[in-house]
């Protein structure tokens, strides 16, 4: 018996990824008009969903390309949006609106390839921003058992829920690709003997893109 439902929809293209710009908070200026197009075929397949099996909110995390995507998503299913400091990325610090080739230049890699070093003056490290994200996403969990859940995500919020539901050491290599405006979906399921677990039931899945709004 399935009982809590997670379903994370990483945002549509950003300027800032178009650019190939650190879209901390400092540059995000939002979608442009692929990610916007990207989002609502993403909102419409989910919007069929919601009339078999309505979904109770949208999370979005509080920059500005999160807000629009939940807001998109909100509107279509006509469903409470929240806004949660706890849901945005990783602190950049001075690698905030940098290119991310320079930045990777400058410290031997991205995020994932040092991921007890910082990537910048100021920023997280990797297993540090997976620590505090996914202390917050079981929280934010644990507040909504039972229900079924959208969240308007970065990708770093999904590879979190995967570390934190799939139990992976902090500090494990765990690659996972996240497109823009997929859909990853995770259930808890109860069985007979009255246990609990979560199953992946899809990840980046983007069916719901034609070809030329995918990316």
């Amino acid at each position: 018996m399935i009982t809590t439902e997670l379903v994370f929809v990483r945002h549509g293209q950003a300027q800032c990824n178009a650019d190939g710009l650190v879209g901390g908070p400092n540059t995000c200026t939002g979608l442009t008009n692929l990610g916007y197009a990207q989002v609502e075929a993403a909102a419409r397949r989910l919007a069929t969903e919601h009339q078999e099996q309505p979904f109770d909110l949208v999370y979005t995390g509080p920059r500005i390309r999160l807000i629009q995507t939940g807001e998109i998503i909100a509107q279509a299913l006509r469903i409470p949006m929240s806004t949660d400091e706890r849901l945005d990325g990783p602190v950049h610090g001075d690698a905030d609106g940098q290119p991310w080739t320079a930045v990777k230049t400058a410290a031997d890699g991205g995020p994932h390839a040092h991921p007890d070093q910082q990537w910048a003056a100021g920023s997280d490290t990797w297993n540090g921003y997976l620590e505090r994200a996914g202390s917050s996403l079981r929280d934010i969990i644990d507040q909504h058992r039972g229900q079924r859940v959208l969240f308007a995500a970065h990708g770093e919020i999904v590879i979190t829920a995967h570390t934190l539901l799939l139990d992976i050491p902090i500090g494990s290599p765990a690659g996972f690709t996240v497109n823009h405006a997929s859909i990853t979906r995770w259930q808890e399921h109860h069985n007979r003997l009255g246990q609990t677990r979560w199953m992946l039931d899809r990840h980046n899945d983007t069916t719901h893109l034609a070809p030329e709004v995918s990316s």
